[in-house]
């Protein structure tokens, strides 16, 4: 329980905040100095904290072993390779030049025997850069990182896995990297030829067919028997992984393969990589849908996955405007600044029904969005008015397989284009402008001040729902994010990860921050596998480093137990990260669904937390973050020892190391 006295010590004041914050992007004024000091006191006080100085000296001078190092590092056994004569040149060694044709940045893997030769190559013939092995401590996690660093860097990178096993592990990310078409590179060590396959082990691991486990959750996959044709696959599926609709592949390398010798004049030739052009919607069915957009009365636009890159943002907010229709983002990327009037997502439940069109740009479950579903009683029914044009734009139908149903339920619409939404729009806009007369764009523009206030309301409401419980203990999820964000606000941030989905926050990041730029929200793991949030982080902040943004994650308490982990690579390899737990002790949307069915079948709730709690013990998230080398504050309960945690936290992740703070928050 929280005393009156510590009440009176609030760092953000209820009344302060509903006083002072502002739309998204203006400052929210959160705390005072006064306040800050002492709720840095109350934290020091009344938090059990782990690591709350910074890093050692010694610590914060240690970086990651650049090629430089290494080479320095080991001199004379470099230097006594290379006068013996013993420097020769190995398949494996041709496999990294491959791979640096293609300038990948990245090789997230936990080292395995079926790799030895592609591993040894990376690191001491590669210099450990271009690729660099980053270690990790489950192939789950490397999946994931992979992941995580494509969304932030925009470019692929590459997971090696252990045969059968490896694979195994690492299947359950690869599937969430299918589902939310994200290219990544899986190489799998095999061992093809059984008199190569020495002992027991090495047979249990390899197979004949080892992506066959794998293949309806890859786009394309390949076990080249040369090296010849290994360039040609390493080439030909990053090619195929970064066409949308972007998917993983996978390569089978057989470790003979590797381990063969080149002779001089032997080394094959690596093919040029030429990247594909995204496809485009035909020019006729653009065209119709341009008109019927400047024609309609109440239209809507929903985007789902239309913004691959930053031009998609630009470009949506340039055709809402054109037209003032307003976006519903569903957001698996950011799609639309949440500061920008036309944003109304959280009027969704107002716009779709009375629409008159509705656009869907990369929209995975469109039929999703224009109907109800009563979970309860299995029913559903239109959320749309009859008469209502339904078109979309997406690369959903040129590529599909069926035996994982990611893809959702059919969607009967007036108008499908098939083409990439983003490569799309440009051509869309300047169809638009064709098709609208002056007068229309006078009537149009008439619109924006009705949006604006809509936009406004919402903002409003918002900051009052989230004012309520604001000095609650355990920390409500509103007061977390809202700290969070005080301290993040003037950096060049991105939320990268949000443990298993931002809904478990109750959105509020989405509803009272500012995402004004396209990598400010990287999406969930799309497949909904649990163990995806800390490592798809750890990825994106592997990328973020390099560009010079301050990544934070949302972190849930069950999705952090299956891959915890991560948190070691992001010591080890000095990866600058800000994990905050959203520690609610308890699977809560299994819990709520276990009582909703006991409450259905009328027998009671009492017993419906049994197997959904993480409790009894408690999980001291802060200790497990210590003991893997990661600063780390808390559990904190009382929401006054929440700022002065998560300013000593930035400073640490701005000297270039990652922190955890562990908050006791309510379920949602």
């Amino acid at each position: 329980m929280t005393s009156s006295s510590q009440k009176t010590k609030a760092s953000v004041g209820r009344r302060n905040f509903l006083k002072t914050a502002v739309v998204a992007g203006a400052s929210t004024a959160l705390p005072t100095d006064s306040e800050a000091a002492t709720g840095k006191k109350a934290a020091s006080d009344s938090s059990s904290s782990q690591g709350l100085a910074a890093p050692s000296a010694e610590q914060m001078n240690m970086e990651a072993s650049t090629p430089e190092q290494l080479a320095e590092a080991q001199p004379d056994q470099l230097a006594a390779n290379t006068e013996s004569g013993a420097a020769k040149s190995f398949g494996s060694d041709f496999m990294i030049d491959v791979m640096k044709s293609l300038d990948l940045d990245y090789v997230f893997s936990n080292p395995g025997s079926s790799f030895l030769g592609l591993h040894e190559s990376i690191t001491v013939y590669g210099g450990n850069s271009k690729p660099e092995f980053i270690t990790c401590m489950h192939e789950e996690s490397a999946a994931a990182m992979a992941n995580g660093y494509y969304k932030a860097a925009l470019k692929p990178a590459a997971i090696m896995c252990h045969g059968t096993v490896g694979l195994q592990h690492a299947s359950m990310n690869l599937y969430n990297a299918w589902c939310d078409r994200v290219p990544l590179i899986a190489i799998l060590g095999n061992t093809v030829d059984a008199a190569d396959r020495m002992g027991a082990t090495t047979w249990r691991h390899s197979a004949q067919d080892p992506v066959a486990m794998v293949r309806d959750f890859t786009k394309w996959d390949d076990q080249p028997a040369s090296l010849q044709a290994f360039a040609e696959s390493m080439v030909r599926g990053w090619k195929i992984a970064t066409t949308p609709p972007m998917e993983p592949i996978a390569l089978a390398v057989d470790s003979t393969l590797q381990e063969m010798e080149i002779g001089d004049g032997e080394r094959p030739k690596i093919p040029r990589y030429t990247p594909s052009e995204p496809p485009q919607g035909a020019r006729g069915a653009v065209r119709e849908t341009a008109k019927l957009l400047v024609e309609a009365e109440t239209p809507v636009i929903i985007v789902d996955r239309l913004a691959r890159t930053p031009e998609g943002m630009r470009l949506l907010v340039e055709l809402a405007e054109l037209l003032n229709v307003p976006v519903i983002d569903i957001a698996s990327r950011q799609n639309m600044p949440t500061n920008h009037y036309l944003n109304q997502t959280r009027q969704s439940g107002r716009l779709i029904p009375s629409a008159d069109l509705i656009l869907g740009l990369e929209v995975t479950d469109f039929w999703g969005q224009v109907n109800s579903v009563n979970r309860a009683e299995m029913t559903s029914e239109p959320r749309v008015k009859d008469g209502v044009k339904l078109i979309t734009i997406s690369v959903n139908d040129l590529y599909m397989k069926s035996n994982y149903q990611d893809f959702q339920r059919y969607a009967p619409v007036d108008i499908s284009v098939s083409g990439d939404a983003e490569a799309t729009l440009p051509a869309l806009i300047e169809e638009v402008k064709e098709a609208m007369s002056r007068s229309r764009r006078r009537t149009l523009a008439e619109k924006e001040k009705i949006f604006r206030k809509m936009h406004a309301d919402s903002f409003e409401e918002s900051r009052q729902l989230a004012a309520r419980g604001w000095d609650s203990s355990p920390v409500s999820t509103a007061r977390m994010s809202m700290e969070i964000y005080e301290q993040i606000k003037d950096e060049d941030w991105a939320l990268v990860s949000v443990g298993a989905s931002e809904r478990f926050i109750s959105s509020w990041p989405h509803r009272l921050w500012n995402f004004d730029e396209h990598y400010r929200y990287l999406g969930i793991g799309a497949g909904g596998g649990v163990g995806y949030g800390l490592p798809a982080a750890v990825g994106a902040a592997l990328a973020n480093k390099k560009l010079g943004r301050f990544s934070v994650n949302i972190q849930c308490d069950g999705d952090f137990m299956y891959a915890n982990g991560a948190l070691w690579t992001a010591a080890h390899h000095r990866i600058p990260l800000l994990t905050v737990m959203h520690n609610n002790r308890a699977y809560a949307q299994e819990s709520m669904l276990v009582q909703g069915t006991a409450n259905r079948r009328k027998r009671g709730v009492e017993r419906a937390s049994i197997g959904t709690l993480i409790q009894d013990p408690n999980i001291d998230y802060a200790k497990l973050a210590e003991g893997m080398g990661v600063w780390s504050a808390g559990p904190i309960e009382n929401p006054d020892d929440l700022r002065p945690a998560l300013i000593e936290a930035v400073k640490v992740v701005k000297s270039g190391y990652p922190a955890l703070v562990d908050v006791v928050t309510q379920m949602r």
